[in-house]
């Protein structure tokens, strides 16, 4: 499955970084960490994609995007629950997430009205947990994003990037 990702500064990272040993009792922590945009699908050449992408993304400025604090998902539509994330708030990256929904099709229950934008931190641990890292206050993070990356799941590798203008 290829996505566009937005790739998040090293501040975001560090802060994933400091609260790794609160998430240790979790299934699945993440060690890299980006904040899913869109998903694309499948091709058999990722270059269909990016094109489609690549026009779809024609005009889209630089947006800002800040860390305001740590939320999770209780029942998550895939995978284990629940999902500890850090949550985005960025009109422009739901702008941008509409401008993707208008050339590939959407996943129901996480794409369109559902799309929640956040950085995972963990999955698949015990909810009180996940609640009382819910409850911590941490320092915002702002950031502008200047370029999304073209991700390939399966290998769980950025193929390429594209420049948002300033």
């Amino acid at each position: 499955m290829y996505s566009v990702n937005v790739p998040v500064p090293g501040r975001v990272r560090q802060l994933a970084d400091q609260l790794y040993p609160s998430l240790v009792g979790f299934e699945t922590v993440r060690e890299d960490h980006s904040c899913l945009l869109k998903r694309l699908g499948d091709a058999p050449h990722v270059s269909q994609l990016q094109r489609r992408a690549h026009r779809a993304l024609e005009g889209a400025p630089a947006v800002e995007a800040q860390i305001t604090g740590i939320d999770y998902f209780e029942d998550p539509p895939l995978g284990s629950a629940p999902v500890v994330y850090l949550a985005v708030e960025s009109p422009g990256l739901e702008s941008i997430h509409e401008q993707l929904l208008a050339e590939f099709d959407h996943v129901e229950g996480l794409e369109g009205e559902d799309y929640v934008p956040h950085v995972t931190l963990a999955r698949g641990g015990n909810l009180e947990t996940a609640q009382r890292l819910a409850e911590r206050d941490i320092e915002p993070v702002t950031w502008t994003v200047t370029e999304l990356e073209f991700w390939d799941g399966a290998y769980k590798l950025p193929v390429s990037r594209v420049s948002l203008p300033a």
